[in-house]
């Protein structure tokens, strides 16, 4: 029910974050959502993207910082209320949500985000029938 996610370390200066968009760019990988998240001196850019084994073996021979995490992407109907009614199931079940990020996709909004605890987030997911975004579907949503 996850999806790898691709975590850049990045330096707060002029051309850090081209140079990763070019490693990607030459490697022909699809960015389908990221975020950076910064502080005075680095910043973080996760990233969605289309083969992210492959992405992070390109970014690793370039010498750029990366690590590969699991996080969940879940899809939702594209009306008002739908991302805190899922937000709320994760909230009833005690399940703290690390970082989340959204975005639309195909008229439904995507909420991606990281749990530390898989097993239960799991169960969410399957009790309240959310539809999952992972390695195996993420065609259809491209």
């Amino acid at each position: 029910m996850t999806i790898k996610q691709l975590s850049i370390f990045i330096e707060n200066q002029s051309g850090t974050l081209i140079n990763v968009l070019d490693v990607l760019k030459q490697a022909g990988i699809q960015i389908v959502a990221s975020t950076i998240a910064d502080t005075a001196e680095y910043g973080i850019y996760r990233m969605i993207c289309n083969e992210p084994n492959r992405a992070y073996e390109a970014l690793r021979t370039a010498g750029i910082a990366v690590a590969l995490s699991d996080v969940f992407a879940i899809a939702l109907d594209n009306t008002p209320g739908r991302a805190a009614d899922a937000i709320r199931a994760f909230s009833d079940a005690h399940i703290s949500i690390a970082y989340l990020y959204s975005f639309l996709l195909k008229d439904n909004g995507i909420l991606v985000f990281r749990i530390d605890e898989m097993e239960a987030a799991c169960k969410v997911i399957r009790d309240n029938h959310l539809r999952y975004i992972n390695e195996e579907n993420i065609g259809q949503w491209l």
